[in-house]
């Protein structure tokens, strides 16, 4: 039987490669020095390709891939890829989520607790020997009892309502649509923000979600309130982030996700009040292991005639008012 094309956008790990060498002819694309000149070469027979969302297959790529029948994403997020176009022509996608719930549900939960126990202004106490010489650390807040708004109620959503519902937080969410959840929905994210005390990002990035966590969205969390994110720092507003930071119009933000990434602005980190991760919150060996052999397993999936274990159902519609 003759091996299926396909083509590598992205750098994979080794595991990966000589999984897939098993089992089709492989094109990198990743590692060409001429990738305009690779993909007229063979981009008519690739049948499928592996990518990071973060990369890029727009229509310039999908112009020349006419027998594409499925894109395997090693990542969450694929804002980089024309998935529009994707549904349109009947290319399945499939992405990381479900490898990597956990890992970034574990990293949404250590920024709450990071940023309502100041845990770095107060390991900085200690360390600088403020202590001794200042007397005790200021009081803080509890998280039992607050109220923990999820925006975004996908597999990684689930999972951190899961864990700060353990921790004896009140679960509130915002979604595309209401499901059949033990809490309370909210039609759009400013009256999510107006409920929670602690609002937690974690919907797609892309056009759709770009700064929907605006001023007004800040400004409802008030005062007291405290801002994660562990999805993209294009769905925050930063320099209105950074305005009502500075202000006092919101207490405080934990965030894994910048605008400008490697590079953040130095406004939002030199802010006392902010505790910043690099992101990095599926940054475990096994976690990026298992992201990206769950691509591998649904290419294989899909050439054998069997279900894909992650698809991507459909587009990522904002709910009423919520984009």
């Amino acid at each position: 039987m003759t091996k299926p094309n396909i083509l590598i956008m992205s750098t994979l790990r080794p595991f990966a490669l000589d999984r897939l060498a098993e089992e089709f002819v492989v094109h990198r694309y990743d590692t060409a020095n001429d990738k305009d000149a690779l993909l007229q070469e063979v981009g008519a027979d690739c049948r499928a390709v592996i990518i990071n969302g973060k990369d890029t297959l727009g229509q310039a790529q999908l112009s020349q891939l006419p027998k594409l029948e499925i894109v395997a994403c090693t990542s969450a997020g694929f804002e980089g890829l024309d998935h529009l176009a994707l549904e349109k022509r009947g290319i399945a996608l499939t992405n990381a989520s479900l490898a990597l719930k956990d890992e970034v549900a574990d990293t949404a939960v250590m920024l709450t607790l990071s940023t309502l126990k100041e845990l770095v202004r107060a390991d900085r106490h200690v360390r600088e020997g403020k202590w001794q010489r200042e007397g005790h650390y200021p009081l803080l807040h509890t998280l039992t009892g607050k109220r923990a708004g999820i925006f975004g109620f996908g597999a990684i959503g689930a999972e951190i309502a899961t864990r700060l519902q353990a921790m004896r937080m009140e679960i509130g969410y915002s979604s595309r649509r209401a499901r059949e959840l033990p809490y309370p929905y909210f039609p759009d994210v400013a009256a999510l923000a107006d409920w929670s005390d602690v609002l937690i990002v974690a919907v797609p990035g892309g056009a759709e979600t770009r700064k929907v966590v605006d001023a007004d969205v800040l400004a409802r969390l008030g005062a007291h309130g405290v801002l994660i994110n562990i999805a993209r720092g294009s769905v925050v507003d930063e320099a209105a982030l950074i305005d009502c930071l500075q202000s006092g119009d919101l207490g405080a933000a934990g965030l894994d996700v910048f605008e400008n990434e490697p590079n953040p602005n130095p406004e939002l980190t030199a802010l006392p009040n902010v505790t910043l991760y690099p992101h990095h919150a599926s940054g475990t060996v096994e976690t990026r292991q298992a992201m990206t052999q769950l691509a591998v397993d649904n290419l294989i999936a899909h050439f054998m005639g069997k279900s894909l274990a992650s698809q991507v159902k459909a587009s990522p519609k904002p709910a009423e008012g919520v984009r």
